[in-house]
């Protein structure tokens, strides 16, 4: 391995784009966020080093011994955040990128390509929500040296960036790479008005742009020309490892990807991930939940993301039974739909991991999940689940729960195994019971809480999740305003008061979606008897939803929340205290 003489960011594009650059299968994936791509573009106009590279030189004999993919020309965060493959043919020798994917993608996108991630506030499965943006520099905002982004690059979608004033010109950074030499560069900024006499910061901004791009060699890289795989992995581990980006579950994954002869494990673990996230409303599963999912399930002893861990006969355990953990994992999230789950509910991924395990054990896996002789087992798991979820037994330091959990379920396969887990776990720091005080602290839950849904599916055993529900509000939020308070005859001491409790667990329920968007704001009482005319009905809809019997007027709605909230530890302490 030897230091190369340094090359232009525009050579290393044109590398990229004519697929000389490519990226070997033990790479892990493009996870860089646009703020990363606009300080990097910063960095190099400031002059500041981005490190150096480590490229790996494959002669054309050896193309088809390697599995390798292409960079991204564009990055989107849920429908395109995988490389692609590319077959490649032995007319000519490659560079594939060890060290520095990253920053080479980045650049990439930042010169050739656009980034979408997902806007806050929308729903994952709205297209409205990950916009196609490119980068953009702003020539009318002067360098500020002193302040930590010197230039203002920015990510924009093309309409917000056409907007100009006497405050900014958006330039497409990309549109640099067109310009043959600074004669052209200038050119356009006399065109543009933007090279006027004593306005000279535009045209000079511009001007290193191009000086970065295509003249100054930046580049820095070491060259790697052993062929043997190993050795790279080595390397590739070796170098990644001492910083803080790259991850175990990565080095598991390159690992994976260099010893598996059945399958390309990096395109199988992230097939697998996009097929588990897309079920239901979404989930946020990645690939170290896959990568902790298959350990435990291939039944290796120990479980923790350490290099020692990572043997090749390990690899092949996984391998081998791969199909069935893919099934598994799939039979699993169908349950956690069927229970009302998604990413904004599951607040564990590894709590998902026992149930897997229970069901790769059973020889019909897909019966639990849909069969009437598995239903009792359904509600053993989805207890099992909550609690863990409600506890966190499975956050933090996961591996010795997950062994311990393992050992259970490992003894018993006619069914799950709720009560021994319980008993296996009791007097650990990780124990499952309850407490009155925990219970307690469970009524602090509130509206927007990650934990709130966990809570609510507790109270509400009866629900069929087979259609989406919502959280509601019984009292509706909109009429916590001082002119509802007002025309209720609120005295306007209390006025601060009311609106600090209408997010409380007490003024909370589950509703089917289309009957929550009926209910809407309507008054709650109004809305009650609407439901039900019969006195009988109205009386079973009040005990299913856990409303006292009183006054349910707005004007005596602290009343009703204590009452109410009440009631919910009473049924709390019935259903966890044990």
């Amino acid at each position: 391995m030897s230091f190369q003489t340094p090359i232009s960011i525009a050579k290393v594009i044109e590398n990229i784009q004519s697929n000389n650059y490519i990226l070997p299968a033990i790479q892990r994936e493009f996870i860089w966020k646009d703020n990363q791509i606009e300080r990097l573009f910063d960095s190099l106009m400031r002059g500041y080093p981005i490190g150096s590279f480590l490229f790996w030189k494959i002669k054309p004999d050896n193309l088809s011994d390697f599995q390798f993919y292409r960079f991204m020309n564009h990055y989107h965060e849920r429908d395109y955040k995988h490389n692609e493959r590319i077959a490649l043919t032995g007319e000519r020798e490659r560079i594939a990128i060890l060290d520095g994917q990253q920053r080479l993608t980045s650049l990439n996108i930042g010169l050739k390509g656009h980034y979408a991630s997902k806007l806050p506030y929308y729903h994952w499965t709205s297209d409205h929500a990950f916009p196609k943006r490119k980068l953009y520099l702003n020539l009318l905002a002067e360098p500020d040296v002193e302040s930590d982004m010197a230039y203002m690059f920015k990510m924009l979608k093309d309409k917000d960036a056409e907007e100009k004033n006497d405050h900014q010109y958006w330039f497409p950074v990309g549109q640099i790479t067109q310009f043959k030499d600074i004669g052209e560069v200038f050119e356009f900024c006399l065109n543009e008005g933007l090279a006027n006499k004593g306005f000279e910061y535009p045209w000079k901004t511009l001007q290193k742009l191009w000086e970065v791009i295509n003249q100054k060699q930046v580049i820095n890289y070491f060259l790697e020309e052993d062929d043997n795989l190993d050795k790279v992995l080595n390397i590739f581990i070796r170098v990644n490892s001492g910083g803080t980006q790259l991850g175990y579950s990565d080095i598991l994954l390159s690992i994976a990807t260099a010893h598996w002869e059945k399958y390309d494990a990096r395109d199988e673990i992230y097939s697998i991930v996009d097929e588990l996230n897309m079920k239901g409303e979404s989930f946020n599963f990645n690939k170290d939940f896959v990568l902790k999912a298959s350990l435990v399930l291939s039944d290796i002893k120990n479980v923790s993301f350490k290099i020692k861990n990572f043997t090749s006969d390990n690899m092949l355990a996984i391998q081998n039974k791969w199909q069935d953990i893919k099934q598994a994992l799939n039979e699993t999230v169908k349950l956690l739909t069927g229970w009302g789950y998604s990413r904004d509910t599951l607040t564990s991924n590894n709590a998902v991991i026992p149930l897997a395990y229970y069901i790769l054990k059973k020889e019909n896996s897909q019966g639990i999940v849909s069969s009437q002789a598995y239903e009792e087992d359904r509600k053993r798991m989805c207890r099992w689940l909550m609690r863990a979820l409600l506890k966190q037994t499975l956050g933090g330091q996961a591996d010795t729960v997950l062994t311990r959990i393992r050992k259970v379920v490992m003894k018993t396969t006619d069914y799950f195994p709720e009560d021994e887990i319980y008993e296996e776990l009791r007097g650990t720091t990780k124990s499952m019971a309850f407490d009155e005080d925990q219970i307690d602290g469970l009524l602090d839950t509130r509206y927007g809480n990650t934990g709130t849904f966990t809570v609510l599916a507790y109270l509400y055993p009866w629900l069929k999740y087979d259609q989406h529900f919502h959280i509601d509000h019984i009292f509706p939020r909109s009429m916590f305003t001082p002119q509802t308070l007002s025309k209720n005859n609120i005295p306007e001491e209390d006025w601060a008061l009311w609106p600090e409790h209408k997010d409380d667990l007490g003024n909370l329920q589950l509703l089917q979606g289309k009957v929550n968007m009926n209910k809407s704001d309507k008054d709650f009482e109004e809305w009650l008897l609407e439901q039900e005319t019969e006195p009988i009905g109205l009386e079973e809809c009040k005990k299913k939803h856990m409303i006292p019997e009183m006054n349910l007027s707005f004007s005596n709605f602290p009343a009703f929340l204590e009452r109410r909230t009440n009631i919910i530890k009473e049924k709390l302490k019935e259903i966890l205290l044990y």
